[in-house]
């Protein structure tokens, strides 16, 4: 790579999703260029696109709400573990992005009367939740943030474009490396900050309802780079994700918003209704949050009160079906036709990997413990806990985002391209050694195969119930999964290398859940979406494992 070959721009931001994408519209916005980079379709990958439901924000149109009262509510949630000083930052500035992103596109439903439509979600204490009919409300966030950036010319995108190392300079980072899937030739990046917006890791269970990239990325960049990282075994399962009979086309989450708005009952095995004794929930509302109702649905299975496949069943019977009809819409014919009649049948349903609750530390500007980079988004730790209120992530990933692009703007413009072009060079080198590695028999292996390896190890290891002796036997597998995932050998290609990226993935996926495995091991509790079934009691002094990596990347990890 020849020095005019580096890419340069004031800020950095990797990855392209809500948090992403607004960092660089708020960084554009105070005069600095910004290259916005993802491994995907701008604006098309990540969990914002896939988000359904609500977005939790104090604008007081349905009834006397306010930022303190949102904090409150959150920091209830969060079982003790939310970083008052996060939580503070993201709630108070939240009415002003989400009135923003409307002037983007984005209609927020209204009432008859006019007023923003607010719905009260579990875990908020006021009708303080907006969102996009029907099932949009990420779809159209994605839209108006697309076309918020699209033409502006102070941002340059970058598709298809993997990064796979941060770069530093006397302790600060100053850009990163990484490659063009498509044309498969090395890329470098000179940016005086860089701002990490790849999103969770859910990618790395069995059931998930991630996008394929979402991998864990940015936690393994930012900790290569020497951020600190906390609470990595904090992830959080969704309740009522679909389970049997199986459907095309129908996203697995989707149940939620149609269970709030029409009463669906939850039922056991038995076909009785049991959340009552677990969280005093009273048939046809929802109001236990997330990680309780994720527990009840797993004692039950374990007591052996589960449906067939292992779940709960979902029941809309008792709803008449023109209001089924009128609440579904399109939907119920969908189901229709893949043999699912609402009005006879029930459904199965059982938790699914969510959303990351832990993750890289920053402070209330999104600075992270390493100068010159910042994180948003669902990477970040601090706004959640032990347990994310529903409607809480795209806010969290709006404001954390446009808080990261004001904070990143203000930078002393300087160009590394020098060192860059050495650093992208050595990169690229390093790289080779995915295709061929030393030693090792040449042998077409199936990518797809070994994700599902680790994906399966981590479920059944670090999934939603754990044990220390599932655990320690997660942590010799998936170091043996590194292992084989290094000596599988590719055919050597030239243009679009997705065996390449999903080779770089898999070995990535082996350090993330690790990291995950690690802490949950550590935390000998169970306190919200972490279940300890060998530790059922929560601890009176919550402790917060951290986690740093070693330049031979093994985990450092102590308890705060």
């Amino acid at each position: 790579m020849r020095t005019e070959d580096v890419l340069k721009a004031d800020v950095l931001v990797i990855g392209s999703g809500a948090g992403g994408m607004m960092a660089a519209r708020a960084a554009s916005d105070k005069g600095v260029n910004v290259i916005l980079a993802d491994k995907s379709l701008i604006g098309r990958g990540g969990a914002t696109i896939l988000a359904q439901m609500t977005v939790a924000v104090a604008l007081g149109e349905a009834e006397e709400d306010d930022p303190s009262i949102h904090f409150q509510d959150t920091m209830e949630g969060s079982r003790g573990l939310a970083e008052p000083d996060i939580v503070e930052a993201i709630v108070k500035r939240a009415p002003e992005v989400i009135l923003e992103v409307e002037g983007y596109g984005v209609k927020w439903a209204r009432t008859p009367d006019g007023k923003r439509s607010q719905v009260i979600s579990p875990g908020h204490s006021r009708n303080r939740c907006v969102y996009v009919d029907i099932l949009n409300t990420g779809g159209a966030t994605s839209n108006g943030l697309r076309k918020a950036i699209w033409k502006d010319t102070q941002i340059q995108r970058l598709k298809n474009v993997m990064i796979t190392r941060l770069v530093k300079k006397e302790g600060q980072v100053i850009g990163a490396v990484g490659f063009s899937i498509e044309e498969l030739k090395p890329v470098g990046i000179s940016a005086s900050k860089v701002v990490l917006a790849t999103g969770g890791l859910t990618e790395i269970y069995e059931r998930n309802s991630a996008s394929a990239n979402m991998t864990g990325d940015g936690f393994l960049l930012a900790a290569q780079a020497g951020a600190e990282l906390r609470d990595m075994e904090m992830v959080q399962f969704f309740p009522i994700a679909h389970l049997y009979p199986p459907l095309v086309g129908i996203d697995p989450i989707m149940w939620d918003p149609f269970r709030y708005k029409l009463g669906g009952r939850l039922l056991n095995g038995l076909e009785e209704e049991f959340m009552d004794k677990y969280a005093g929930e009273k048939a046809g509302k929802y109001t236990a949050t997330r990680d309780m109702t994720s527990y009840a649905i797993f004692k039950e299975v374990e007591e052996g009160r589960g449906t067939p496949h292992g779940g709960a069943y979902l029941d809309f019977r008792m709803v008449p079906e023109a209001k089924l009809r009128e609440g579904f819409g399109p939907v119920i014919d969908i189901l229709l036709s893949q043999g699912v009649d609402l009005t006879k049948d029930l459904v199965e349903v059982a938790p699914m990997a969510h959303f990351m609750l832990g993750g890289i530390k920053v402070d209330k500007e999104m600075n992270t413990t390493v100068p010159g980079l910042l994180a948003c988004g669902e990477l970040i730790h601090g706004m959640h806990g032990a347990n994310r209120l529903s409607g809480n992530a795209i806010t969290e990933a709006l404001v954390t985002g446009r808080i990261s692009g004001e904070t990143a703007a203000k930078c002393e413009k300087e160009d590394y391209s020098s060192i860059i072009q050495t650093e992208s060079s050595r990169e690229w080198e390093r790289l080779q050694q995915f295709w061929h590695p030393r030693d090792v028999a040449e042998d077409e292996a199936s990518m797809l195969q070994l994700r599902k390896k680790i994906q399966k190890v981590m479920w059944e290891g670090a999934g939603p119930l754990r044990t220390e002796e599932k655990l320690k036997e997660a942590l010799v597998k998936i170091r043996k999964l590194r292992e084989e995932c290094k000596s599988v050998s590719l055919a050597k290609q030239s243009k679009y290398a997705l065996p390449l990226v999903e080779k770089i993935e898999a070995y990535n996926m082996t350090f993330i859940g690790e990291a995950v495995v690690l802490g949950a091991l550590n935390r000998c509790e169970t306190r919200g979406a972490h279940v300890r079934l060998d530790y059922p009691d929560q601890l009176s002094k919550p402790l917060s494992p951290r986690f740093t990596m070693s330049e031979e990347l093994e985990w450092k990890i102590e308890s705060l």
